[in-house]
């Protein structure tokens, strides 16, 4: 079978799409951020674009790094070009991109985190959204179900698949136990709560579900507000909808909420 250079440019953006911003938790090719992606031959060449141009450069970072690896890891790829336009720290970060230097070595001394404990802090973000996504459409299902409850339900017990897909998927991103059993309100590390918190834990989940929605929301506005016509490039995701539930035919709706470290 002969490939083709559409066949290769699906390949690349279908590579792209497991590429996540940290905050967000959402593929930059849904959010609009790739700018453009050319093929030619083995090389591929994507341009980067932010909704502001003072984004966390840990951020801006991550994503041009991992655009990087993710097109590099295709087995026909022999070179690939990430550069991230209009951010104040481009230059930097191109250059630490081309030369292969790593978070550390473009950053030095202004590198307080490595790339992998960043992940992990957003890691654990994403899944406690996660599971609170689970478990308020469960209370909105169960009218029997009270927010005291909520400590004792396990993950055979959610009945939405698109929640409950998500919230495994986050899970074993982080190592915590995906058995039937396992209760669902759990920490970072798998442990559940004492039951006189349990409330408590599902109202902080919460909070930290509607920051993600609301800044993500915001940052297509601020894309769409910077670079005209972007908005045709991004996937709508209602609140509460994971990624890739519903596709670009539906309109851009901001919401106007403020994104931390941007």
């Amino acid at each position: 079978m002969t490939i083709t250079a559409l066949d290769r440019h699906q390949e690349c953006l279908d590579a792209l799409s497991a590429v996540l911003d940290p905050e967000l938790d959402e593929p930059i090719s849904d959010l609009g951020f790739v700018r453009s992606l050319d093929v030619e031959g083995s090389t591929v060449t994507v341009h980067l674009r932010l909704p502001t141009s003072f984004c966390s450069p840990n951020f801006a970072y991550l994503m041009a790094s991992d655009t990087k690896d993710a097109l590099t890891d295709l087995f026909w790829t022999e070179r690939v070009v990430v550069e991230l336009d209009d951010h104040h720290d481009s230059d930097l970060i191109n250059a630490g991109l081309a030369a292969d230097a790593g978070y550390r070595g473009t950053f030095r001394h202004e590198a307080e985190q490595d790339l992998d404990e960043l992940r992990l802090t957003f890691r654990r973000k994403a899944h406690t959204a996660a599971m609170e996504r689970a478990l308020t459409t469960l209370l909105r299902a169960d009218d029997t179900l009270s927010e005291s409850g909520i400590g004792d339900v396990t993950l055979a017990d959610l009945r939405d698949e698109r929640t409950t897909t998500a919230l495994l998927r986050r899970r074993a991103a982080l190592g915590i136990s995906t058995a039937p059993g396992a209760l669902v309100l759990v920490d970072d590390h798998g442990n559940p709560y004492p039951r006189e918190e349990v409330p408590l834990r599902l109202r902080r989940a919460r909070s930290t579900r509607i920051s993600i929605d609301g800044n993500a929301h915001f940052c297509r506005g601020l894309l769409a507000t910077r670079y005209p016509g972007s908005e045709h490039d991004q996937t709508f995701r209602p609140e509460g909808a994971e990624a890739n539930d519903l596709r670009r035919d539906h309109p851009l709706l901001p919401l106007v909420v403020t994104r931390e470290n941007s």
